[in-house]
């Protein structure tokens, strides 16, 4: 299953529980993993927390490790800030799924990273 998400800024956060549930349910009362994968060089995917000030300071966190400018890969097209925070974020979740459904955390919820927006993403769960 896959789904696509729509991003409003350079560094952005989103939060896509909703439509993990979605696809997680739509493959019946399954139990074991899954995963969430975006198939992008420059957004990542995370677990944690989606209130709004934590998001903020994510994004924070993300501008001061990796600057913006200074990078080599930006003679070729002036995104290595964001190549570089993706890296640190990986990829992927994993999230255990019982009974049909995510398994998650209180607080946790899954979040797409985008480092190079707007822009739209595609995200696959399996």
């Amino acid at each position: 299953m896959e789904f696509t998400v729509s991003t409003d800024a350079r560094l952005d956060v989103v939060d896509v529980t909703d439509r993990v549930a979605a696809a997680v349910e739509g493959e019946g009362e399954v139990e074991g993993t899954a995963t969430v994968f975006v198939d992008h060089t420059t957004a990542g995917v995370v677990i944690n927390e989606a209130e709004p000030r934590l998001l903020e300071d994510m994004r924070t966190f993300l501008s001061d490790l990796v600057p913006d400018e200074g990078w080599r890969h930006d003679e070729l097209d002036g995104n290595a800030d964001s190549h570089l925070r993706a890296m640190l974020l990986g990829p992927s979740a994993t999230v255990p799924v019982v009974d049909g459904e995510p398994e998650l955390g209180r607080w946790q919820s899954v979040l797409l990273v985008e480092c190079d927006g707007p822009r739209e993403r595609t995200v696959r769960v399996v």
